[in-house]
């Protein structure tokens, strides 16, 4: 059977190193990528413009308006003298959020139990608005628990973050590109491949030969799994040396788990091939059908149990769902195998489901 095999795998080869288009999607697409995906991608927001109108003047309101001129979340961009300059400022996108002093606000420190302070914060943009009221909310808690640090608090509570101490979005977002970027690339190799030979006519020289289909498929499917564990690994390098992300876990179990993944995603391509006539559809078929399900149901960005259930149900059909439990887990936490077999498991099934269903509908003559 290997000898049958063989000149599939040498002739794919010849095919990749040919072919300027598979070069490209090998090469130069995962590369940039990640760089662009890995600096454009965050959900840290610095320099949130702020306005400050500070109508108490007083030791105690500079102590609160210096919390947001020495913080490199916060840039000053206004220092106001009245309320009606607030609006404007935000029409105009000057400013994001205005922090209002009332008079009086250092007199209520001493005499009253309770201070007020206003924030006025653009809505507009509800994911940054929620994240510009986090970070406020945290200055001014950290000025408070300053303020009563003389007293006796019944409750205190001290919040340790384990895995990501810095709240640092990039080694959340570029471990997922990983699996983002292998997706799409692994089912866009092999998704030209047997489309390639119906659309340039070489089938009819493959009918011809005793060579059944599933060795075809094999041997088309085994030189794209070193192609894309190398550019797995070049990936995960930009990964550690661009963008400093930890590899905690075992670097040998994380390439293991890592082929499993390229396994089951090079079997979506060749199935999408299979069924394509031309490598224009195939591509495609296979850029729609996985770098939009990647992004948006594999927990990628947004959290799996904050979807809807119907999409929570679709997800598990995404492989990049599985894999990113995988690489995540391995980089930031580093757990082993005994917290990865399920998903490594359900990605094995994946990819050989969809591999015998290529079989299957592979049909070996001109009009398949």
């Amino acid at each position: 059977m290997h000898n049958r095999i063989l000149p599939i795998i040498r002739k794919e080869l010849i095919h990749i190193l040919r072919d300027p288009r598979s070069l490209t999607i090998i090469f130069v697409l995962p590369t940039v990528m990640i760089l662009l995906f890995g600096f454009a991608i965050t959900f840290d927001i610095k320099d949130i413009k702020i306005a400050i109108l500070d109508q108490d003047r007083s030791q105690a309101s500079r102590q609160v308006a210096e919390l947001f001129t020495n913080n490199q979340y916060f840039k000053i961009a206004a220092d106001l003298t009245n309320r009606g300059q607030i609006e404007p400022l935000m029409m105009d996108r000057t400013i994001v959020a205005a922090l209002v002093i009332p008079e009086g606000f250092g007199a209520d420190l001493v005499a009253k139990p309770a201070a007020s302070l206003q924030v006025l914060i653009d809505g507009s943009n509800a994911n940054t608005a929620t994240v510009v009221t986090n970070y406020i909310t945290a200055a001014l808690a950290s000025y408070t628990m300053d303020l009563n640090s003389g007293l006796h608090a019944p409750v205190v509570v001290q919040p340790r973050i384990w895995y990501n101490p810095d709240l640092d979005s990039t080694k959340f977002i570029v471990p997922g590109l990983l699996a983002v970027l292998m997706m799409m690339i692994c089912a866009m190799l092999t998704s030209i491949t047997i489309a390639r030979e119906k659309e340039t006519g070489t089938m009819e020289q493959i009918l011809v030969s005793p060579i059944r289909s599933y060795e075809i498929i094999i041997g088309k499917v085994l030189p794209y799994i070193v192609v894309a564990f190398v550019v797995a690994s070049v990936v995960l390098a930009f990964a550690k040396i661009v963008f400093a992300v930890p590899i905690r876990g075992n670097l040998l179990l994380l390439a293991a788990l890592s082929l499993v993944f390229i396994y089951a995603s090079l079997s979506l391509g060749v199935l999408i091939s299979s069924k394509a006539r031309t490598q224009q559809v195939a591509l495609m078929i296979s850029l729609v059908g996985t770098l939009l399900p990647s992004i948006l149901l594999s927990g990628f960005i947004f959290p799996l149990f904050a979807l809807p259930k119907f999409l929570q149900a679709l997800s598990y059909a995404v492989p990049a769902r599985y894999y990113l439990v995988i690489v995540r887990g391995i980089m930031l936490k580093g757990i082993g195998f005994e917290y990865l077999y399920l998903p490594t498991l359900s990605l094995f099934l994946f990819g050989t489901l969809l591999l015998m269903i290529s079989m299957k509908n592979f049909k070996t003559n001109l009009e398949g």
